[in-house]
């Protein structure tokens, strides 16, 4: 009968471990300055890569980035968005009355869902997720009449 022998593994001991350790001592000092450069350029790099993709996903310009963060970040991207749609509906150059009338609503609205969103930021996780529910239906829904009264 021929017996299978265990695999044995290299085996990892103190000695080998301090070993390691002088020999990264000696490297270190050498290796450092050249590599830092790179490392800190990679770093740049990976973290404006970052930041273009939230804010592309947020729909704001990598500037904005910075005004739309914390957990209700994306909810205020939104609702600066419809505000700007509102204010173009107020200003478009055929609106009517009850266009104005609309677009003065819509911002009150706006107005309260922000703050809505702002004082939720100190909420419990459970209230704070159900507040954000409560925002972003009332945002799709008032969304869904700008794009209407825009004629989209």
């Amino acid at each position: 009968m021929a017996r299978k022998k265990a695999v044995e593994l290299p085996r990892f001991t103190p000695g080998k471990a301090k070993n390691a350790i002088a020999v990264a001592k000696v490297i270190a000092p050498a290796v450092l300055p050249v590599v830092t450069p790179y490392l800190v350029r990679s770093a740049a790099v990976v973290r404006d890569s970052w930041d273009r993709r939230k804010a592309r996903k947020l729909g704001v310009s990598v500037d904005d980035l910075g005004h739309y963060s914390g957990r209700g970040g994306a909810l205020h991207a939104r609702i600066a968005g419809a505000a700007n749609a509102v204010a173009e509906l107020r200003t478009k150059s055929d609106a009517s009355a009850q266009d104005r009338a609309f677009a003065e609503d819509a911002e009150h609205r706006l107005r309260q869902l922000a703050a809505a969103v702002r004082a939720s930021e100190r909420m419990p996780t459970a209230r704070r997720r159900a507040a954000h529910r409560a925002v972003n239906t009332e945002l799709a829904r008032l969304e869904d009449q700008v794009l209407t009264a825009l004629g989209v």
